[in-house]
């Protein structure tokens, strides 16, 4: 296994020297055929591609010792056209299935998808977290860059979503070269453990009314102890829900101290919050649909343990104010503020400081050139993105009325699908062919 991550990095140098070659599908298989240290199969290809093949890739545990070990990780690989761009997916998080991402398909572009390291199916024979930084996910993708950089010698542009985002940007930092265009959607860079940025969007974010609306449904809940639990209880029982990492009631508070984060989040309706003196049983539907327990069961800390390790040592997340229910939580301390973080069995992780964090958020003001930021300005994670500087060549979109999970060029207006066309033009220096070539700017 050692021999052979040896082996991967210095073949794959071969290719490095080598044009672009590849026109059809059955080249680029032959090209994956010829790759070591490298399974693969053909699967469908998903929507606008003329192929595509699932791959894993192996990779050193520890990028500058391989003879740490390796894993094998998952990559898509989905042909289009040999002299078109090519996106590469930087997940965040396991990715279960291919797609075509809007940003592919957009400028009409190859695409590949990687799952992030320790995730997913890209796991290692033991999770020995330490592993799992910045730095090596990064190199990862530098990797996988280089091994298929025979294949598609046109533009790359990196582009993730959320957390994958965040990946996109920190790629970016590590490996500048890399890319031609960075391509982030609703990725936050946090700062500290506790951002306390998160705070102040809550306090501001839509009308005074709204959040007048969301704090009294809080606050009915809590009043309402016993019978809400109890009412939830049952309601977990029948979604097969289990807690222990958590207590049923601190699932319950938590889920009702993250009702304000998610309502922004993913771009709730004002108008459709319940009044605070509504039947029981309204309030608590309405929740279940914004925040619920789900996401504080077992089965959410097995998911997510991943990703609560790397925010607790690297990332930075958010806690929740109490101050306006605190008389009213009875399972979860009030002061300091609840953390969002659950690390994996209650580990212990040292915070960075904030430090990598903090050099990329520097990086980016001085020198982040060549990248699209596309964010809602609802969605609360909007508090921590990169904010627009003048002084870079990027654009800056913070969309009205958009969420995180709406905050898309598709919901764009056409003066600003326009700006995102010229610019990738410009910075590829080739034109877009995809559905950002069909828009007409309105007069």
């Amino acid at each position: 296994m050692k021999y052979a991550s040896i082996v991967v990095c210095l073949f794959v140098g071969l290719f490095l020297s080598r044009p672009s070659w590849a026109q059809t599908s059955d080249e680029v298989e032959k090209y994956l055929f010829d790759l070591p240290g490298v399974q693969f199969e053909a699967i469908p290809a998903p929507k606008m591609f003329e192929s595509a093949w699932e791959l894993m890739v192996q990779q050193p545990l520890d990028h500058e010792h391989p003879e740490k070990g390796s894993f094998r990780q998952k990559v898509y690989v989905s042909h289009f056209e040999s002299d078109r761009p090519l996106v590469l997916i930087t997940e965040g998080y396991n990715r279960g299935r291919n797609y075509t991402s809007e940003l592919a398909s957009a400028i009409g572009a190859n695409q590949v998808v990687v799952e992030h390291r320790f995730y997913g199916a890209s796991m290692p024979d033991s999770m020995d977290y330490v592993h799992l930084n910045i730095r090596q996910a990064a190199a990862d993708l530098h990797h996988i860059k280089e091994m298929l950089s025979g294949l598609y010698d046109a533009p790359w542009v990196a582009s993730g979503i959320s957390k994958g985002g965040q990946t996109t940007l920190y790629y970016r930092y590590l490996y500048p070269d890399d890319v031609a265009v960075s391509a982030p959607y609703v990725a936050p860079i946090n700062l500290a453990l506790e951002d306390e940025r998160i705070y102040g969007f809550l306090r501001s974010v839509g009308s005074k009314s709204c959040r007048k609306d969301i704090l009294s449904i809080q606050r009915r809940i809590l009043e309402d102890y016993e019978e809400s639990l109890l009412r939830l209880k049952w309601h977990a029982k029948g979604e097969g829900l289990e807690f222990g990492y958590l207590s049923l009631e601190e699932a319950f508070e938590y889920a009702v101290l993250e009702y304000p984060f998610s309502f922004w989040q993913w771009g709730a309706d004002c108008t459709e919050i319940p009044k605070a003196t509504d039947d029981l049983e309204v309030v608590l539907d309405h929740f279940l649909e914004v925040s619920g327990l789900a996401f504080f069961s077992n089965m959410s800390m097995t998911d997510y343990a991943s990703h609560y390790y790397q925010c607790a040592r690297e990332f930075g997340y958010y806690s929740y104010e109490t101050e306006a229910v605190k008389d009213l939580l009875r399972a979860l301390p009030a002061t300091p503020n609840p953390s969002a973080i659950f690390t994996p069995d209650h580990e212990e992780v040292s915070y960075d400081g904030g430090e990598l964090a903090g050099e990329v958020h520097a990086w980016l003001e001085a020198s982040g050139d060549r990248i699209v930021y596309i964010n809602g300005a609802l969605d609360t994670w909007s508090a921590t993105a990169m904010p627009p500087n003048k002084n870079r060549d990027a654009l800056y979109f913070f969309m009205e009325d958009e969420s995180h999970g709406t905050a898309r060029i598709e919901n764009m207006d056409s003066e600003q699908k326009q700006r995102i066309k010229e610019a990738l033009e410009r910075w590829m220096d080739m034109p877009v062919t995809g559905t950002l070539s069909e828009m007409a700017v309105e007069d």
